[in-house]
């Protein structure tokens, strides 16, 4: 499958949506080869009493440059290496462009728009009036999706998903919540590159983009590039 996927630059920056499927139960919009799999694991959880769904799937490139100006602008929270609220009018430019890039990723960068990744929760045990925050307190044990991280640990790699944020490794912190197609998102990772992005950003209204611009190569590497590996290699172990 992966080896015949193709993905236009537009696809992998977010610019296009012509890859893209949209399910409505459970809602959420997926690349046209990962809706199989993810119903598969969907199913699968189901089964085992977790309603597991996407709390956020595809996310083109005006949604992400919107999370982004909102972070510099203030507009939105912005939080430090190790959780701590920050002000963004305290941070020069690249502390802020370093800031954003541990929780959010660069406008045209982001997996979200492959349509291969999504954040997945519980919704069988989200208690009535509770606002998912995709905390890693919430995954940890005893938490509200501890119960969903166990289960994922087991059984997410058996349908062909992995977790790219799994351990910290000097670029995004860990986001238990994010899974990965490994087959697919390995095809559009392999045709990505940083002239693609470089072309995606160019009159964009980035706000940072002065001091975007100069650390693309080191962003490209350290961002998108730097992620935990499948357990095993893609494609061997799908459902």
């Amino acid at each position: 499958m992966a080896e015949s996927t193709h993905f236009s630059a537009a696809e992998l920056t977010g610019r296009s949506r012509d890859h893209i499927v949209d399910l409505d139960e459970p809602r959420c919009g997926l690349h046209r080869e990962v809706v199989l799999p993810f119903l598969a694991l969907h199913m699968a959880a189901f089964s085992d009493g977790i309603d597991l769904r996407p709390a956020s799937s595809y996310r083109d490139f005006d949604r992400q440059l919107a999370i982004w100006n909102g972070k510099c602008r203030g507009e939105r929270e912005l939080r430090g290496v190790g959780g701590e609220l920050l002000d963004a009018a305290s941070l020069s430019p690249d502390e802020m462009v370093d800031a954003i890039l541990v929780w959010s990723a660069l406008p045209g960068a982001s997996r979200h728009h492959w349509g291969t990744d999504f954040d997945a929760y519980d919704a069988a045990a989200v208690p009535p009036g509770y606002v998912v925050q995709l905390s890693a307190e919430e995954y940890a044990p005893g938490g509200v999706f501890g119960k969903l991280n166990q289960w994922l640990d087991a059984n997410a790699e058996a349908h062909g998903f992995f977790r790219p944020y799994a351990a910290f490794r000097g670029g995004v912190r860990p986001e238990p919540w994010h899974l990965s197609h490994a087959e697919v998102a390995g095809a559009a990772l392999r045709q990505f590159s940083p002239g693609m992005l470089e072309q995606a950003l160019e009159g964009a209204a980035l706000d940072g983009y002065a001091a975007v611009r100069p650390r693309l190569a080191e962003i490209f590497a350290r961002y998108v590039c730097n992620i935990d590996d499948p357990v095993s290699p893609p494609g061997t172990r799908l459902a």
